[in-house]
């Protein structure tokens, strides 16, 4: 199993741009593909730079939210301002979280960190469940041009 810790976050927001999921779930390579088309879609038309102009520190998030009972992904800054075309505010609960860290490949952390959490540690932990609502992964680039990054999900204890 991969390691991870329990770690207690206050609540906070993030700003994106997202789009809703089509890709079916159990099809991992078609989802990463629908992901990576829409990020090349962000840094194409200019949304990724206007994102990172208003973001507060240099973390990129990737979130995955079910909202209005659809599947959601959104590329996701923190910040103190807001931007008029972003697709939303997510907010994130105050609770404990399962953070699950690790280094790689900018391109492929996210999926990978968002596998090992939810296809290892939380399919194995049994004190501990999801309690839904949005997760977050984010990155940061290291000088050697890989990336740091954690998979966030909140949980409660069963």
């Amino acid at each position: 199993m991969s390691e991870y810790t329990l770690e207690h976050k206050t609540a906070f927001s993030l700003v994106g741009y997202g789009f809703t999921i089509q890709a079916d779930f159990q099809d991992p390579q078609a989802l990463i593909a629908e992901k990576n088309e829409f990020w090349q879609s962000l840094k194409s038309d200019g949304r990724f730079e206007k994102l990172k102009n208003v973001a507060k520190n240099e973390l990129e998030w990737s979130v995955n939210e079910v909202y209005q009972g659809k599947p959601w992904n959104y590329f996701a800054v923190e910040t103190s301002k807001t931007l008029a075309d972003a697709t939303r505010i997510i907010e994130f609960p105050e609770s404990e979280y399962i953070v699950v860290s690790g280094n790689g490949v900018p391109e492929s952390l996210f999926d990978e960190l968002t596998y090992r959490a939810f296809g290892e540690v939380l399919s194995q932990i049994t004190d501990y469940a999801y309690i839904g609502g949005p997760n977050a992964t984010y990155r940061k680039l290291n000088e050697d041009g890989t990336a740091y990054g954690e998979f966030w999900v909140p949980v409660v204890k069963k």
